[in-house]
């Protein structure tokens, strides 16, 4: 298993004086594009993608050091809160009820220093509990117990349920809390492990500690999805997903003594990357960003060792990595287009809210992995 020494914090801070000035640098290229060419005359970001994109674009220009002064998230929080529904969701069409709803609540709640959104927040975490499969309606050897999908009712994800909890612990969930425990139980389930913690016919056959996104209750046949299955009927785990689960177990309270954050790390040491979203290359890039930044931040680490003994300082990597791939006009995209990437006012929003993890005036959340 993975040594602990393999995650480390660095001795003279998270990043150098080099990399951020650099990081000052592209990170206000980003803001200056979301304000000049992102954001539409009524505060929207991509408005025909629902209110999920103006969310994260507002919360990446808040985490970036914009205030709720700046007409960028001035204008941006109005054009949200008009997705403000009276059951406490926060939504569009209501096809992405709980996801749009929690990415509305991390970007309420970076606005919320004056307590504007006490009420809605509130609401709005009522709404995304209820929406949590199995609460109060099915037993936990359900597979899907826990976990949430995209409109709430039907197949629960990883990526959904971990936004799920974010949400909740963003804005003031302990780790104890009943949802999250719940969600606990499906993110485990979603882990290449065999272990007490997961039972399903999936834990033992790719058994690598990584992560994926879906757990199928059908009889699966490999040879339809060869990106996404073994030849044996297991599921391919992944980057964005494992870096996901790694963050979603640390905000259930989990200690890098816990066979299921072990594993993970393991994981991590053997596939660390910068470059691609391990197992799916491009497909995700920017999404896969934001959660390597959000896992590795959340677990308080600033060096990885990867499986060949090289130590990487990830936030200065990242850095490198997104200064390259920035665009002339300050803007990110994806020239692979799945999951919507190649949409500028996305990449740039998961490009932004990545590099706040690596700022040294950073107030991001640390976890416990570490202690």
């Amino acid at each position: 298993m993975l040594a602990i020494s393999s995650f480390a914090f660095a001795a003279d801070g998270p990043i150098s004086s080099e990399s951020q000035k650099k990081l000052d640098t592209i990170v206000a290229s980003g803001l200056k594009y979301l304000e000049k060419n992102g954001q539409a005359p009524d505060g929207s970001f991509t408005a025909q993608a629902g209110p999920g994109l103006t969310a994260l674009a507002v919360t990446g220009a808040l985490r970036s050091g914009k205030t709720v002064e700046d007409a960028v998230v001035v204008k941006g929080l109005k054009a949200l809160e008009g997705f403000v529904k009276p059951d406490g969701g926060i939504y569009g069409n209501g096809r992405l009820r709980n996801y749009e709803t929690c990415v509305a609540m991390l970007c309420f709640k970076e606005a919320n220093a004056d307590g504007r959104y006490n009420e809605t927040l509130k609401k709005a975490r009522e709404f995304v509990t209820g929406l949590q499969y199995g609460k109060g309606e099915v037993e936990q050897e359900d597979v899907w117990f826990g976990g949430v999908g995209y409109g709430g009712a039907g197949r629960p994800d990883l990526s959904n349920t971990g936004y799920l909890v974010e949400a909740l612990i963003d804005t003031g969930s302990e780790a104890d809390d009943e949802a999250i425990q719940r969600a606990l139980v499906f993110v485990s389930r979603c882990q290449n492990l065999e272990s007490k913690y997961n039972t399903t016919e999936f834990a033992g056959k790719v058994n690598d500690g990584g992560f994926f996104y879906e757990i199928p209750r059908e009889k699966i046949d490999p040879s339809t999805s060869p990106e996404r299955f073994t030849e044996n009927g297991g599921i391919r785990s992944y980057g964005s997903m494992t870096y996901a689960g790694l963050k979603s177990m640390i905000y259930a309270g989990l200690t890098k003594d816990d066979p299921r954050v072990k594993a993970a790390s393991e994981w991590v040491t053997n596939n660390y990357s910068v470059e691609q979203n391990p197992g799916m290359g491009s497909a995700g890039l920017f999404y896969y960003y934001h959660t390597f930044a959000a896992g590795l931040g959340t677990a308080g680490l600033t060096e990885v060792t990867d499986a060949e003994g090289k130590t990487h300082n990830w936030r200065e990597e990242l850095i490198d990595e997104l200064a390259k791939r920035q665009n002339e006009d300050g803007s990110w995209s994806n020239e692979n287009g799945r999951w919507f990437e190649n949409d500028k006012n996305l990449a740039t929003a998961f490009a932004l809210m990545a590099l706040s993890y690596c700022d040294a005036d950073s107030t991001q959340p640390s976890g416990t992995v570490t202690k």
